[in-house]
């Protein structure tokens, strides 16, 4: 059965089923994790890995070296910037005072960076 199926064709359905499910575990993340920080992550890492296996399927499938290059920038777009958004996001939340989790043991900020009212901060950042 798999005779008349190219290898490539094979390895861009794998790679579009590994990026769907891991899609699909990102937006699960969402819904289920408690609190900002740990949604943000599960949004992130899942959801670039998942963006980044559709994105490179694509570029195997067309075999362009146009349709290529793009979903190759792509790939690198998102492994630069989802990482400075998360933390964009996450310092945001915390200095927003956004409830952690009841399961976050270790606080390693509070006091310091708007938790507590000790720390509140101007509008440039800076205790």
């Amino acid at each position: 059965m798999t005779g008349d199926i190219p290898w490539w064709e094979l390895i861009v359905a794998a790679c579009l089923l590994a990026g769907g499910f891991f899609l699909f575990v990102a937006g699960l993340g969402i819904l289920r994790l408690p609190d900002v920080l740990i949604r943000m992550h599960a949004s992130t890492k899942a959801g670039t890995l998942g963006v980044g296996l559709v994105f490179g399927a694509a570029a195997l499938y067309f075999r362009n070296t146009a349709d290529a290059a793009i979903a190759v920038l792509t790939i690198v777009f998102l492994l630069v910037t989802a990482p400075v958004a998360a933390h964009a996001i996450a310092r945001a939340a915390y200095r927003m005072n956004v409830p952690l989790s009841g399961r976050t043991h270790l606080d390693e900020w509070k006091g310091k960076y708007g938790r507590d009212g000790d720390g509140r901060t101007d509008r440039a950042g800076t205790p």
